[in-house]
Formats: C-alpha cells, sequence, structure tokens
C-alpha cells in the first residue's frame, strides 16, 4: 500500500468530542516526492520510491547523485519504497503530502528501535532475576541452560544475554486520529518504534 516518509516528533495525547483521552504519536509526514518509479518487467515489482527531507549536495555519494539527476535540484535526506498494485498513476518529481491519509483509517508504522548495546537475560527477556534476600548468589543471572549427558550441549534459541535494540519493527493496524495538513502532521493512536526525530514509514493499511 502506498504510504510516506516520516519523521517521530513525540507522543502528547488529544480528546475527542466525548473527553476521552487518546495517546497519539505525532508524526511528520512527507512531503515525500517520487524519486523512482520501479515496475514489474522492468525490476521485477511494481513499487514508488520516495525522498523526505533534505540533504546538502556535499553529503551525498556519487552513486545517489547519479541517481537523483533524474528529479533535477531535489537532494532528500532519507529515501524508502512502498509497493503498490499500479504505478500508472505515479511520476517522477510528483509531490504526495500528508492529505493522502483520512481520519478512522489503519497505518502500519515501521521504524528502528533504540539501540541498548549488550544487555542482560533480565533487560532483555524481562527475566524475573534472583531473589533479593541476602544468601542469593544468582541475582540477575540466566541460571541453568545446559541439558546433562544428552545432549551436550546449549539448544538453539536459548534466552541468553545479548544485542539489545537496534532493531527494525512494524507496529501495524494503527489508528489515524487526526491529520494536520497546515504542518504535514499524523496523529496515530497509540506508540511507534524509534526515538524522538527518528525516521519512520507510514503504510495505508485497511482496518477490519
Amino acid at each position: 500500500m502506498l504510504g510516506l516518509i516520516g519523521k517521530k516528533l513525540g507522543m502528547l495525547r488529544i480528546f475527542d468530542s466525548n473527553g476521552t483521552a487518546i495517546p497519539v504519536t505525532v508524526i511528520e509526514a512527507g512531503p515525500c516526492r517520487v524519486t523512482q518509479v520501479k515496475t514489474a518487467e522492468k525490476d521485477g515489482y511494481n513499487a514508488v520510491q520516495l525522498g523526505f527531507g533534505q540533504k546538502k549536495e556535499k553529503h551525498l555519494t556519487k552513486p545517489v547523485k547519479g541517481h537523483l539527476e533524474k528529479v533535477p535540484g531535489y537532494l532528500p535526506r532519507t529515501l524508502g519504497e512502498f509497493r503498490v498494485q499500479d504505478v500508472s498513476g505515479f511520476q517522477l518529481g510528483q509531490e504526495l503530502t500528508v492529505e493522502i491519509f483520512k481520519e478512522g483509517e489503519g497505518v502500519d508504522v515501521t521504524g528502528t528501535v533504540k539501540g541498548r548495546g549488550f544487555q542482560g537475560v533480565v533487560k532483555r527477556h524481562g527475566f524475573s532475576g534472583g531473589d533479593e534476600a541476602h544468601g542469593c548468589d544468582s541475582k540477575r543471572v540466566p541460571g541453568s541452560v545446559g541439558s546433562s549427558a544428552d545432549p551436550s550441549r546449549t539448544w538453539k534459541n536459548m534466552k541468553l544475554p545479548g544485542q539489545y535494540g537496534n532493531t527494525r519493527q512494524t507496529v501495524m493496524s494503527l489508528r489515524v486520529v487526526k491529520v494536520d495538513t497546515e504542518r504535514n502532521c499524523l496523529f496515530v493512536n497509540g506508540a511507534v518504534p524509534g526515538p524522538s526525530n527518528g525516521r519512520v514509514l507510514v503504510a495505508k493499511k485497511k482496518l477490519g
């Protein structure tokens, strides 16, 4: 489904007509411009590549500069693509704004969660840890992971300490509460992956 590239601004709450507080994430979505139109005949699938933000020319690599020559004068900070069924309605340089979204419709938001480095099992997997008594020697350790003489090894996919965060995740079927066309902002019900000012992809989706 078609969507936009945006920037997560943060979270707040708004009130509906009944006075109910709704937690929302504010996303600056677009405006984005079409930098490439992919077709099934040439690329194997139909998709629209969009650009978001602005970047100085000196910070672009030569391959990216050559790619962006199809849209003169446009130097986006971020590129992303959305698969669509039909690309006949898109052309290079076309601008897409937050107006493609409507209040009440569903969206899938993709972002990169915060990287937390090497973490133990309590923070990484939510283990409860050992007893907080004076005689307990295992406060935040994973505990026994062996399997005796058979098979004499640790099983695969065991929950152990390791790298936590810095992964790409998608939250699906979030509801658009409000569309601010003047400030290019989407108000989405709930939380989305990533830190404030992090780049996100917002794709249209049918709820239900």
